[in-house]
């Protein structure tokens, strides 16, 4: 992947302060309102989650029944990498099954999931994202699908 030239390493910088801020902030403060600072009205999610909808205001939907699902849900990035204007994250997201989620009821167990993220900034703000989210490990854990045999 060539470099853009117009992508400093100032502006790379300014994207991960605010990818960072995204997750501390909006996904695990739960903070809603800073969602319009920090995402485009027209957002686009390249690989949504069933029953998302479209733009910033699908992603406030979605993210606000994550949180009804999960009230305690924490996001932690483990490691980030910027290229262009793209932000990679490795993240790891915890919380209790509080509430309905994906079609599973509340089972009151505490989950922890891995979510790797590819997303595209223009100016400090977040244009559009890519989530690949282990939901075979979190079903297991919620124990709607069941969990390989271990090795004896």
């Amino acid at each position: 992947m060539q470099i853009s030239p117009d992508v400093t390493d100032a502006a790379r910088e300014v994207n991960k302060r605010a990818a960072r801020r995204f997750a501390s902030e909006v996904l695990s403060q739960h903070d809603m309102a800073v969602l319009s600072e920090l995402v485009a009205e027209d957002f686009l999610e390249q690989n949504p989650p069933p029953g998302q909808g479209p733009g910033r205001d699908g992603l406030r939907d979605f993210l606000g029944a994550m949180f009804d699902a999960f009230p305690d849900l924490e996001w932690h990035p483990q490691e980030m990498v910027a290229e262009d204007d793209r932000v990679a994250t490795w993240s790891v997201w915890s919380g209790t099954h509080a509430g309905a989620f994906f079609g599973v009821p509340a089972t009151g167990r505490h989950v922890s999931v891995e979510a790797w993220t590819l997303d595209r900034f223009r100016d400090g703000v977040m244009i559009e994202s890519r989530i690949i989210m282990d939901v075979m490990g979190l079903m297991q854990q919620l124990g709607a699908v069941p969990a390989p045999p271990t090795a004896s």
